[in-house]
């Protein structure tokens, strides 16, 4: 009788669980930016604790308003910008459409002789397909960038209450952080070792993330943009973001951007910009990822290149942007948790 109580409550205890993960669920996203937030800062709001003498209310305050000044503030201005520029480039390619077919025929011009008959030998030359399948992909992707633009305007109020409700947690998390982990973690029917492994590894991915993706990827984004303005190239800002936004796919990163524009300068005679930008960005865009990454994340995380890729663009296929942080959490996870067992079973088989 009694292991039958217990097998009730802990089915009202997995439903009750579930229950309250889809009352939340609408603000998913909040939730996961706050707890990242209240982790990245972490460190941050201990040291404040310690000066200020262990008032615990006054430093999660001051955490929260550094993390407004330096994160939230700047990425507000950035995106409205952003909104203003994507509106006006494609304003003005509905006004002035590229012409693809000049362009390609004047790349054809400016490549030898022997990679023309190249071309030509394997079909690769049909200018009207090519034309017509360039054009198909540069309208729908300006349509898909347009809804998008007027989409985050129209939910302009359902950004404010994400952003509240974000700001809010992350508060109480900086505040109570240490005793709601403590608290969550003496509930988890796991031995303590194996909990204190998994937060652990939890807590060193998301900082590993944070700092080895978010950060380069705002490097990266800032001198591509940069690079753009200098060489006066339509929509720097636009072209920034895209590049910090694609710097956080591994292996891909943001050569699906400066390296078509710059051949597309030189396919047009613009040898000068064409072969500037392809030396910055081969020489300094890119080889920001492999200078300050090492430096930020040092040991904290070690996962395969390819599960951190896997598990990246799987994560943001399913998740949206919030999955570059889930995504690689959860391979991490599965690596901890495969880890630990087989650490278990080595036990097991020599006793």
């Amino acid at each position: 009788m009694i292991q039958f109580q217990e097998r009730v409550f802990l089915g009202f205890v997995i439903v009750a669980s579930l229950a309250m993960a889809w009352i939340a669920s609408p603000f998913y996203g909040a939730i996961l930016w706050g707890l990242v937030a209240a982790i990245v800062f972490a460190p941050l709001n201990t040291r404040l604790v310690r000066l200020l003498k262990g008032h615990r209310n006054t430093s999660a305050m001051l955490t929260l308003m550094i993390i407004i000044a330096i994160v939230i503030i700047p990425a507000v201005i950035i995106g409205s910008l952003l909104i203003d520029e994507a509106l006006s480039t494609y304003e003005l390619l509905q006004k002035q459409p590229l012409d693809v077919g000049a362009t390609i025929e004047a790349a054809r011009h400016a490549l030898p002789r022997s990679a023309v008959r190249l071309i030509d030998r394997y079909a690769l030359g049909d200018l009207g397909a090519i034309q017509e399948r360039l054009s198909t992909v540069l309208t729908s992707g300006l349509r898909v960038a347009a809804e998008q633009a007027v989409s985050f305007g129209q939910s302009a109020f359902a950004f404010a209450i994400g952003l509240t409700i974000m700001l809010y947690l992350t508060y109480f998390l900086l505040r109570d952080g240490r005793e709601i982990s403590v608290t969550i973690s003496a509930r988890m029917p796991l031995h303590p070792l194996k909990r204190r492994a998994l937060f652990s590894k939890f807590t060193t991915v998301i900082r590993a993330t944070v700092k080895g993706s978010i950060v380069v990827a705002i490097a990266q984004g800032i001198l591509g943009g940069v690079t753009f303005y200098l060489l006066d190239i339509r929509a720097p800002l636009l072209w920034g973001v895209v590049m910090g936004m694609l710097s956080l796919v591994p292996a891909i990163g943001t050569g699906l951007v400066w390296v078509p524009v710059a051949l597309y300068l030189l396919a047009t005679g613009d040898f000068g910009r064409g072969v500037t930008l392809l030396l910055v960005g081969f020489f300094i865009i890119s080889m920001v990822d492999n200078i300050l990454r090492p430096i930020l994340v040092g040991k904290d995380t070690r996962m395969p290149d390819y599960v951190v890729l896997i598990s990246t663009l799987g994560g943001m296929s399913v998740m949206g942007i919030n999955g570059f942080i889930i995504g690689p959490v959860i391979a991490a996870m599965f690596i901890a948790a495969w880890d630990i067992f087989a650490e278990d079973k080595e036990i097991f088989d020599r006793t």
